[in-house]
Parts: C-alpha cells; structure tokens; sequence
C-alpha cells in the first residue's frame, strides 16, 4: 500500500487553450488544445509523483474522458486507482487570453453519484488492509454525493493512524472540520465563509486561521492567499510567507494543487512547518511557469525554494 493516497471523487479531464480576445457573440479561433488529467487529489498525485513521493491516486471515473483521464495518468507514470462509474467524467475549459493575458475558467459540475458508487468508494478506502500515512482528498464532491462525505470518512481512516487531508469548500469543509481532520488548505474567501468574518487584515487571517487549530477541528491550516502568498498554522505556532514574483501569463490552474502537494511533500519527510510552507510557496509558483494543468516541474520548484524568504513567525490574540 502506497505512503499516500489522493482522493478524487470528481476528475476532469481538462482542456487548455488560448485566444486573442474574449468576446460574446463572435466565434473565437482558438490555439492548439492541450488535455490533462484533472481534479484536485489528482493533480496533487501528478506533483507529488513527480516530487519522487510513493503516492496513488485514487478517483471515480467513467465514460470517454474518464478513459482518457486514465490514459493520461498512465502516461507520466502515476500510479492510479480508478474506480468505474456509470456516469461520464466531466471536461473543463480554460481558455487564456494572450491580449491580457487573462484566465477564463469554465468548470462543469460532474456526473451525478449513485449511492452504491460513492458508498463502495467510502467502504474501500476505510477497509484498506495497510492504511497510507495520509490520505489527501481534493477537489469538489459530485452531485448526488453527501456534503458530509469526507466527514465521513475522516474518522475512520484517522482512528487507523492516517492524517487525512481535506482541500474542498462549502459544507463539505464544514463538515470535515466537524469531524476533525489533520490538514485543510482553504482560501481566504474559503476561510471567510468558515468564520463569518470579513478577515480584512492580515493579522486577521492568521488569527482565524488558528482559532481552527486551537478548536480541535485540525491540526494545521494551509491558507493559500494567491498573490498574498500563504499562511501555515499550527499548534506550534503560525507564519507567514510572502508570493514569489512570478507572472501568471498562461494561468493560474493548479497552482494551489502544487502549493498542497509540495507541502504534504514536506511535511512527510519530517521537514518544521515553516520550512515545508516554503516548499509549497516554491510549487505553487512553479505551476504558473506553464499552460494549463501541466503543473510544477521537480526543476522549476527546486530553483525557486532558494528564492522564497524564511516564512515570518506571528504572534496571533487568542
């Protein structure tokens, strides 16, 4: 049994493209389109994979493009899981426009879940005969799914030894919390809708991002804040770590999977938190190198982890 083990309930197979100018009515001619295999845990495999970690990734995929998603994923070598699904695997768009250099995102829900699909996938990851040292569920929950899937499954893999970590939105992260999880990664707007505050200051985020810790909801916070760069909060303390200057010219798809993956990364060879809040700046900004969900290369986050500054320690009011 692989060391970890993603989780993705709704892949996609995405496809990436560019145009001069986005405008309604006009047909818009359209560069060369690249595919990727998709969805939150699954590029988070595709980095860690990468980063040379014993990883799997597990999804529910059907139809044509889940075939393809599979393919793909056979092809860069990442070990996989798939279990069918009768439904079809979603695709999503995203188109840059290299006028502006904008990102237009378009995200399709997914196939609906049976009951029996989502409850063999739950069933399976709870029985494992070896749990994995962590479990990284990623991404959305399909329709048809229970919000409190993950929540669900937390308690059964963490009473096992496993460090379960959620990265998703909305109900289905409040639930998790709920339940208790080792790791969330939100965003600010994610963590604002979790407390109901506005957070309009930076000492703002880190304090909510450690009410969570101190609650027993998780252990840790990983608070991607974009251009802001990312917080890290522990029992042991909360820092802080600025974005690297670089430009997002052919998108910003995936870059927070990078950021999670290089952080878990870390984090599993026993590295302090601050130093693994560097390693996930470092990935996080390597994705924006390339088009689409091509992802962070091993090269590309090992140059600029020596250019991230030591995250700073911050002092938060109880």
């Amino acid at each position: 049994m692989p060391a970890l083990i993603t989780l993705t309930l709704n892949p996609a197979l995405d496809l990436a493209t560019t145009t001069d100018h986005v405008a309604p009515t006009h047909k818009l001619r359209c560069g060369p389109v690249q595919r990727f295999a998709g969805g939150g845990g699954i590029n988070v495999a595709r980095v860690l994979h990468r980063l040379g970690a014993d990883v799997c990734a597990w999804a529910l995929a059907g139809g044509a493009a889940g075939t393809q998603v599979r393919q793909l994923l056979a092809a860069e070598g990442v070990p996989t899981l798939l279990q069918p699904i009768s439904g079809d695997t979603r695709e999503n768009f995203s188109v840059v426009e290299t006028t502006t250099s904008q990102e237009f995102r378009f995200v399709l829900p997914g196939p609906t879940l049976q009951a029996a699909e989502w409850q063999a996938c739950l069933d399976a990851l709870a029985a494992l005969p070896t749990p994995p040292r962590w479990l990284i569920a990623s991404g959305s929950l399909p329709p048809g799914t229970p919000d409190d899937f993950y929540a669900r499954l937390a308690p059964a893999l963490s009473g096992r030894g496993v460090r379960v970590v959620v990265d998703t939105s909305g109900p289905p992260l409040a639930a998790a919390l709920q339940a208790g999880v080792a790791l969330v990664k939100p965003s600010l707007r994610e963590l604002r809708e979790l407390v109901q505050l506005p957070l309009e200051q930076a000492a703002d985020w880190c304090a909510a991002a450690q009410s969570l810790v101190h609650s027993g909801a998780t252990e840790t916070v990983a608070l991607s804040l974009g251009e802001q760069g990312a917080v890290l909060a522990t029992r042991a303390g909360v820092w802080q770590a600025p974005a690297l200057n670089v430009p997002a010219t052919t998108g910003t798809t995936g870059a927070g999977d990078c950021f999670l993956a290089a952080l878990v990364w870390a984090l599993d060879r026993g590295d302090a938190p601050a130093e693994a809040l560097r390693w996930g700046v470092a990935a996080g900004a390597a994705a924006l190198l390339h088009p689409g969900t091509t992802l962070a290369q091993v090269s590309d986050v090992q140059r600029l982890v020596h250019s991230v500054p030591a995250p700073v320690a911050v002092t938060t009011q109880p």
